[in-house]
């Protein structure tokens, strides 16, 4: 067998072998890598982030920093038991950090560990604007984008070593240009799709959340409203993009509101938090 063809069998193989289920949509993802590697070194690197960086404590905005996320937490617990998937977040070891930085962000990392930048409070206006923010970022937790990330760009590599088995008797330009080609169209064409499908899927899981965790879902798209006013309409084009474009974003999230509430009733929420 050619050893092009050995490689297409070995990432079929690969990709067989490793795989997980999205609880929230039921589909296989890859997971090349997995939580009881990557858990641990994204709780290292937490750690490390929090000693180089100025933690804000004992403020009524840290304070609801932490109130928010455990109650997101919360109800990603109720709707993952309600749904079968009781254990799946035996391994996660929540905490939620207020950083002082000017910067527009927040993020969680594998595993559930949570950073808010000061910077991002005046878009969010209130706690509803911070638990559509933290139900966002807990979603792209809990769905495991990070692992499917890792494990993409894994393919990726594997896919450039398939590109310069296939040109080796080619010159060097000729090899140089192939790979050029082959950067640009994995990346446009699956790197980037990927990562905007990642956000979509995150949006859509961070309404449940919030709505189930008792806040109202339809500040989601009021958020990012003032998101495209803060950033001055300055945003690449979306196919070139990580994100889907601000536009894109608050129609989804409009049309997928009334599905939140609806999930929430599930549970008993009939009303939200101001």
């Amino acid at each position: 067998m050619k050893i092009k063809n050995k490689l297409i069998a070995f990432a079929t193989i690969l990709l067989f072998l490793s795989c997980a289920t999205n609880p929230f949509t039921g589909k296989k993802t890859m997971a090349l890598v997995s939580n009881a590697q990557l858990f641990p070194t994204a709780f290292a690197q937490y750690d490390q982030f929090l000693s180089e960086n100025n933690v804000v404590t004992g403020t009524k905005d840290a304070e609801m920093i932490t109130r928010v996320g455990q109650r997101i937490a919360t109800a990603a617990e109720r709707w993952l038991n309600a749904n079968n998937y009781q254990g799946y977040l035996k391994d996660y070891q929540w905490e939620y950090n207020l950083v002082e930085d000017k910067t527009v962000n927040a993020w969680c990392m594998p595993g559930g560990k949570i950073v808010f930048y000061t910077g991002i409070l005046p878009i969010a206006q209130s706690e509803t604007g911070v638990a559509a923010i933290m139900g966002h970022e807990v979603a792209h937790a809990l769905a495991n984008h990070g692992q499917q990330r890792m494990s993409a760009g894994l393919i990726q590599q594997l896919g450039a070593v398939g590109v310069v088995v296939a040109t080796g008797n080619e010159s060097r330009e000729k090899q140089e240009m192939w790979m050029q080609a082959y950067g640009a169209a994995s990346t446009v064409g699956g790197m980037l799709p990927f990562s905007r499908s990642h956000e979509t899927e995150a949006d859509r899981i961070g309404l449940y959340l919030m709505a189930v965790a008792g806040y109202n879902p339809d500040e989601a798209s009021e958020l990012w409203k003032r998101m495209k006013a803060n950033s001055g309409g300055q945003a690449p084009p979306e196919f070139l993009s990580t994100h889907p474009s601000n536009d894109t974003r608050i129609e989804n999230l409009k049309k997928l509101a009334p599905q939140a509430k609806a999930e929430a009733q599930k549970f008993g929420i009939t009303s939200f938090r101001e």
